[in-house]
């Protein structure tokens, strides 16, 4: 899991870049437009909506506005009706692409969706080819250092219901049940245990090893490309690619 889970903080890094640019903050806006429209307006009582909240002030989304995009999925202003779609298919080598959509026209999203998994020699699957894989799950990151004791961290971690906790060399990885996710956040915030990154996301259940270089470009070529686009909102793979592959693509990318 170690190349998938790498390549999970290369792209929050990205996505920490993009926001300084203000490019991620339409999708963003749309995520709390939809979880509002679908759960309510209330955060205490929406988790899906405290959750798209909670990610919008990590990557800084002024609070005007959070504070209208709910305003407009709650209905007190008129705009744009997104609708949410999930897409599944296959990059090279078998590995599974599963892509969370939110758009106001289903059938343009449908045909770029299925124009960039062609381009980058991946396909579009039927409904259900490979949601199975996928589990949601929260996952709470953060680096290793001599701040963090690992002993300590175990211990918290699991005392607050994380399910595992997974040690690479330069950095933890927490695993919760979602229902679990915020007790464990807030275990680690009354210890004073800072973390980089806290989301709940679809976590695959495994893997698929891609040791040549060529398939590795291909694979996050396509998955850039499908993040890139303005309709989508996240994209899960499952693919395991090594360190060193991931680390020198990313710095040619």
């Amino acid at each position: 899991m170690s190349g998938h889970s790498k390549w999970a903080q290369i792209k929050h890094k990205k996505a920490k870049e993009d926001a300084k640019k203000g490019k991620i903050f339409g999708k963003l806006t749309r995520a709390i437009i939809v979880a509002a429209r679908e759960g309510g307006g209330n955060p205490d009582t929406n988790s899906a909506l405290a959750n798209a909240i909670e990610k919008a002030k990590e990557f800084n989304l002024p609070l005007e506005n959070i504070e209208r995009a709910i305003k407009k999925g709650i209905g007190e202003f008129e705009g744009v009706s997104y609708e949410t779609a999930v897409y599944e298919g296959y990059a090279v080598n078998g590995v599974a692409v599963m892509v969370d959509v939110m758009t106001d026209n289903k059938n343009r999203a449908l045909q770029d969706i299925r124009q960039i998994f062609q381009k980058f020699g991946g396909s579009l699957g039927e409904s259900g080819c490979v949601n199975w894989i996928f589990k949601k799950k929260g996952v709470i990151s953060l680096p290793k250092n001599e701040k963090v004791d690992e002993d300590k961290l175990l211990n918290i971690a699991l005392e607050g219901g994380a399910e595992d906790v997974n040690i690479a060399e330069d950095y933890y990885e927490i695993i919760t049940d979602p229902a679990h996710f915020s007790r464990v956040k807030e275990a680690l915030n009354k210890n004073g245990i800072s973390y980089t990154s806290a989301e709940i996301t679809m976590f695959p259940s495994s893997t698929v090893k891609i040791s040549n270089k060529d398939e590795a470009r291909k694979i996050l070529n396509l998955i850039d490309a499908l993040e890139e686009n303005d309709d989508v909102q996240e994209v899960y793979s499952n693919f395991d690619i090594p360190n060193e592959i991931l680390e020198e693509l990313a710095e040619t990318s």
